[in-house]
C-alpha cells in the first residue's frame, strides 16, 4: 500500500470510530502525535520492544489520519523535502 493509500485508509478508519465527529484543531492532532511518540519512548525505557513497536505504528497512523483529513500529498511532501535535504550541508550547518 502507498503511503497516501494509507493515508486515505487510516482517515477512513478514524471518522468509522468517531474521532472526527467534531472538527478538531491541528494543535490537538499534533499533541496526540506527540503522545504517541512519549509512549514509544516509555516502552523504550521499559524495554518493552512489542510495545514500542506498537507505538510507533499509532504515530504513524495518528499522522496518517491527519493527513487524510488535510487532504495532504504526504508521498509528494516527503519526497519533495528528502530531495532539498539532500542539498543541505553536513547536519545541516549545525554542530549535532
Amino acid at each position: 500500500m502507498e503511503i497516501n493509500e494509507l493515508s486515505k485508509k487510516a482517515h477512513e478508519i478514524a471518522l468509522e470510530k468517531g474521532f472526527w465527529e467534531k472538527k478538531r484543531p491541528i494543535s490537538e492532532c499534533l499533541m496526540l502525535i506527540v503522545t504517541e511518540v512519549a509512549e514509544a519512548c516509555e516502552a523504550d525505557r521499559m524495554g518493552d520492544f512489542d510495545n514500542f513497536k506498537e507505538e510507533i505504528a499509532d504515530t504513524y497512523i495518528r499522522l496518517a489520519d491527519l493527513c487524510g483529513q488535510l487532504n495532504i500529498d504526504i508521498e509528494d511532501a516527503i519526497v519533495t523535502k528528502m530531495l532539498k535535504n539532500k542539498e543541505r550541508p553536513r547536519l545541516h550547518g549545525k554542530n549535532y
